[in-house]
């Protein structure tokens, strides 16, 4: 990797951290509706892919976007249902997926997260400024393991397996439609953001998504936070074990370069991960070398 590519992926990582709508999520999306079975759908258009369950009696969402995004999603809701919206859950802190929660505060009843996203939120928000602080609508149910609840004929589950990405991640699971929305545990074939400073964990992480892939019925259809193009954002037990593979293999890779002496300088030269090739693709922000050197971080501390 140039030293010019190393010191943008740095610069972008310092202001995702500072920014209440990190810089990753700014990669734009058609915007849709996409019904995936029995109700329950996702909506792409800019920031962390929503979540949906709209049926006669019971109106869900999953992740907000930003505030333009959040409107814009209303108002196709409201085409498809007269209902009040019975729950917004958020399946982490990060702002491209809680920056549209003001545009839910009148509409949703609750708003649903692990206990440790309010406090991530609100410190994420802090480092902003005021005015940001001032803008933050948070989760009025929260939960520490698991969070259930019937919603009309649809029961779905809420289950924090530990920290992954971040310290206060969910996977949401519509058992009926049998679709689990993983929030960003999953970029299916892209770099992911990690958020060591919101209690983030490489390590964890890989049990995180191979505890979900085991606990789930392998027929499960799964929804990503963001995507390779070529690959989407809606897929299978299989790609949940390819982003738990490539975070095992990063690891292993990182700590190979450790035990031979090098640098973190020099292990973070490498230009792809064995195997993972398709997670270097153009237009995406992240390179393998923040990767690497969030690893080597992680590692040695």
């Amino acid at each position: 990797m140039k030293r010019s590519d190393f010191l943008r992926n740095t610069a972008l990582i310092s202001t995702a951290t500072l920014l209440p709508f990190p810089a990753f999520s700014k990669v734009a999306k058609r915007s849709n509706f996409t019904e995936i079975r029995r109700g329950v759908g996702m909506y792409t258009e800019r920031g962390g892919t929503i979540g949906w369950l709209i049926t006669n009696d019971a109106l869900v969402a999953v992740d907000s976007q930003y505030p333009d995004t959040a409107a814009n999603f209303i108002t196709g809701v409201k085409e498809k249902s007269s209902r009040a919206m019975d729950y917004l859950i958020n399946s982490h802190h990060h702002g491209d997926h809680t920056g549209g929660n003001p545009a839910f505060k009148d509409f949703a009843k609750h708003i649903v997260a692990h206990e440790n996203v309010p406090g991530y939120q609100k410190a994420a928000a802090e480092r902003r400024d005021q005015e940001t602080v001032d803008a933050q609508v948070y989760a009025d149910l929260t939960f520490s393991d698991k969070w259930s609840k019937d919603v009309g004929d649809e029961t779905i589950h809420l289950t924090h397996y530990g920290a992954a990405h971040t310290g206060g991640d969910s996977v949401i699971y519509f058992e009926n439609a049998n679709v689990a929305h993983m929030g960003d545990l999953v970029f299916n074939r892209a770099y992911p953001y990690i958020d060591p400073a919101a209690g983030a964990n490489f390590a964890n992480w890989v049990n995180v998504l191979r505890s979900t892939a085991d606990d789930l019925p392998n027929d499960a259809m799964y929804i990503f936070g963001h995507g390779n193009p070529k690959y989407g954002v809606q897929g299978s037990k299989e790609d949940v074990l390819m982003m738990s593979n490539f975070l095992e293999e990063l690891l292993r890779f990182v700590q190979a370069g450790i035990d031979a002496g090098k640098s973190k300088e020099e292990i973070a030269q490498a230009e792809v991960l064995p195997g993972f090739a398709e997670f270097a693709f153009e237009g995406w922000f992240l390179g393998l070398d923040f990767e690497i050197n969030t690893a080597y971080d992680e590692l040695t501390k």
